[in-house]
Formats: structure tokens, C-alpha cells, sequence
């Protein structure tokens, strides 16, 4: 179920038997040549595709998160760590007003990571509360997945790229990137990255077969569901 289709009589009704709900956390910025909001839209798909057969609601994803190194590029956007943890745990907030206790946080960018540690101060603050913080493309099956088909993958790459962040009429390099320095990227500013980067891609494929692919998502959304369905120490 998705929020945006439910009105506030419903989800109260929903409440009444579960208590479960999923937050979506994206990002907006460069993804090479696929779309700017990559992990806004993975995020909430994934969400929506694990917890539809359970009938657990899923909120919309917050697109904005935490890029700062790619500043460089239009139409990236970042908020400032004290600003993003603020919103995501006023978020929490309102989920728990609402009467929510049990929360999967489907992550979507690596940059989110300062929220993966306000999940945990969280429960910290609201013992009531249960809250599952889940990077969704690191999983472990999904990562080995991931790792089976290339190994080289990464950021804007092939494993980013499903028939759902990519831009119709849009070409993609028939070459494979090599695998950039990730310990470079992490401390150069942001005209230096893009200066490093360039088109966007981290290093791998620009894109496999659509088989590989479903095969990924696949798994990556029985791993998302298993947390929703067990765990929760109750």
C-alpha cells in the first residue's frame, strides 16, 4: 500500500491490527547518464514491491539526502548533515504520532549513512519504537548478485541501471570505466571530483542485459520483504 493512495480514516483502520510502515530515504544528484533521482526511485520501489504483498503502507521517499561531493554537478542537491537528520528524525516523529511502531527505512544512497545512526539513537529515545535502518542494494544476497555478474560496479554504473532510471533516447558508452580510487574521491572537493569523475560513472559497464537485472531486483526485494515480515523482536 502507498500512503498516497490511502486517506487518514484508512491508515487508522490499518493501525488497528499492524503497526508497520516503511520510510524510503533518495538522494538527488548525478548519476551519469541516468536520471538525477536514481535513488529516490529505487528506493521506493524497491519498498513498494516488498511490502505490497504483506499490505504494509509505504510513505513517499524523501528525495533530498546528504551529496555534497558532487555540488559541482547541476541539478545535484545536498542538505546539510544537521539539517538531514533533523527532517528524518521529525519524520520518525510524526510516524510515531501517527501510531506506528515498527519502521523499515529503505535507504537508497550512501551518503545517508548519518540516519542509519539516528535509527539507533532513535529506539535510544522511544523505546516503543522499532526501527530497521536497510541499505537495499548492499544487502548481502543482492550485493553477491550484484558481485556474480561484474565485479567491477559502482556509483552511475551498470548495476544502477534498470529500465526504471533510465532516460528514453538517452546513449550509453559501449566501453567498460575502470575502477576509480575511492579513497581519492573521498577527499577531494567538489570541482576536483567532477574534474576525477567526469561523466559520472565510478567505474564498470554502462549497462547489462535486462535478465541480469530483474534477476538483481528480484532478490534485492525478498531481502527488503524478509526484514519487513521478521525480526522485530516482538
Amino acid at each position: 500500500m502507498n500512503i498516497r493512495d490511502m486517506n487518514w480514516m484508512q491508515v487508522e483502520a490499518y493501525l488497528q491490527s499492524d503497526d508497520r510502515c516503511v520510510l524510503p530515504l533518495g538522494s538527488v544528484e548525478q548519476h551519469g547518464y541516468m536520471s538525477l533521482c536514481v535513488d529516490q526511485v529505487l528506493a521506493e520501489r524497491v519498498a513498494q514491491e516488498a511490502a505490497e504483498p504483506l499490505g504494509v503502507p509505504v510513505f513517499p521517499a524523501l528525495p533530498y539526502g546528504l551529496a555534497p561531493y558532487f555540488q559541482a554537478y547541476p541539478g545535484s542537491m545536498t542538505l546539510r548533515v544537521d539539517t538531514y537528520v533533523r527532517v528524518v528524525r521529525e519524520l520518525l516523529d510524526g510516524i510515531r504520532r501517527a501510531g506506528f511502531r515498527r519502521v523499515l527505512v529503505v535507504n537508497g544512497h550512501g551518503g545517508n549513512q548519518p540516519a542509519a545512526a539516528l535509527a539507533i539513537e532513535y529506539g535510544m529515545d522511544h523505546p516503543e519504537m522499532r526501527i530497521k535502518f536497510h541499505n537495499w542494494w548492499a544487502a548481502p544476497r543482492t550485493m553477491a548478485e550484484v558481485r556474480a555478474v561484474d565485479a567491477n560496479a559502482s556509483h552511475a554504473s551498470w548495476m544502477e541501471n534498470f529500465p526504471w532510471t533510465r532516460l528514453p533516447g538517452v546513449p550509453l558508452p559501449a566501453e567498460t570505466k575502470p575502477a576509480l580510487d575511492m579513497d581519492l574521491l573521498r577527499v577531494l572537493p567538489p570541482a576536483e571530483v567532477r574534474a576525477y569523475v567526469g561523466d559520472g560513472n565510478y567505474g564498470g559497464a554502462y549497462e547489462k542485459p535486462d535478465a541480469d537485472m530483474l534477476r538483481i531486483w528480484g532478490i534485492a526485494v525478498e531481502e527488503t520483504r524478509a526484514l519487513l515480515e521478521g525480526g522485530w523482536g516482538r
